[in-house]
């Protein structure tokens, strides 16, 4: 299999995964979800990297770099982004968060004095355009829940950009970590340790946001370990090899495909199909991210 049906499997396997969050992060609350998912994804990544032997290449000055990652990418952009889905729905939600395309192109050129000109101010204006179609236009006729809006619009897209403003935060503090021929899994692993670790002294502090809306059970906690293995165990392991063969351009291109790959998946799921707007706006999102990565 080469490295471009890699990184599509992983965009396919994060967009089942966004619709197998609906229900536990309705259920528990988006805090008490993201807790329980990064407890067992920590789990998971470490279990790996022991079998690999990716601890190994871990030492001391790696530690906070990638816990500080976690920190922003994770604790807080995950925990953001989980708020977002219980009030707009996955769908929605994915497109806001495809926005990250962007912050990174702008920290780019903050940090790294890089340009945004020509096919990336394209694909910028692309990419907000593709977001503001899928989030405002709404269909007309019969509708699922997952796309009926939860409280308030203005909160909901706060909260969508600030998971896509923390996730490339995450990426451009673990970036030069990760080129110092450190294991990925065992940084990732790293990183979701911090975040859960934050997660929980929010509960020892008994922070009223942190607790559950709803009791676990076995059903919910059958839905967390499903989705943490399939999103991160599996996907990223997958893009971490699809990175090692391919061309980071093109890997990234093809793993931002799954705001498409998640419409035929609701229209399956919900027997509903999607407004026009939705597949426009995902196709703009799309092609914006491909001219910002690939130019």
């Amino acid at each position: 299999m080469g490295y471009e049906w890699l990184a599509l499997a992983a965009a396919f396997l994060w967009g089942i995964s966004s619709l197998i969050s609906v229900t536990p992060a309705r259920h528990l609350g988006s805090f008490a979800y993201s807790r329980w998912r990064m407890a067992c994804v920590s789990i998971m990544l470490s279990v790996l990297a022991l079998i690999t032997g990716g601890w190994a290449t871990i030492s001391s000055d790696i530690w906070w770099p990638m816990a500080i990652s976690g920190l922003i990418g994770i604790f807080i952009g995950d925990t953001a982004l989980f708020g977002c889905m219980n009030r707009i729905g996955p769908r929605r939600s994915g497109l806001l968060y495809s926005c990250h395309a962007v912050f990174s192109a702008l920290l780019g050129i903050w940090l790294f004095s890089e340009t945004l000109q020509g096919l990336r101010l394209l694909g910028a204006i692309l990419v907000f355009s593709g977001v503001l179609v899928a989030v405002f236009f709404r269909q007309s006729g019969a509708t699922h829940q997952w796309e009926e809006t939860k409280g308030s619009l203005g909160i909901a897209i706060a909260l969508g950009l600030t998971a896509a403003l923390c996730q490339s935060l995450g990426g451009v503090i673990a970036k030069p970590v990760l080129t110092e021929h450190v294991d990925p899994i065992a940084a990732s692993a790293i990183r979701m340790i911090a975040a859960f670790l934050a997660h929980g002294t929010l509960v020892m502090l008994q922070v009223r946001v942190a607790q559950p809306v709803n009791p676990m059970n076995w059903r919910i906690f059958g839905m967390v370990v499903v989705n943490g293995f399939l999103a991160m165990a599996v996907g990223m392991t997958l893009i971490m090899y699809a990175l090692k063969w391919g061309e980071v351009g093109t890997v990234a291109l093809l793993s931002s495909t799954t705001p498409v790959m998640v419409l035929p998946l609701i229209w399956l799921f919900t027997k509903i199909r999607p407004a026009p707007s939705a597949w426009i706006g995902a196709a703009l999102a799309v092609a914006g991210t491909g001219l910002i990565v690939s130019s």
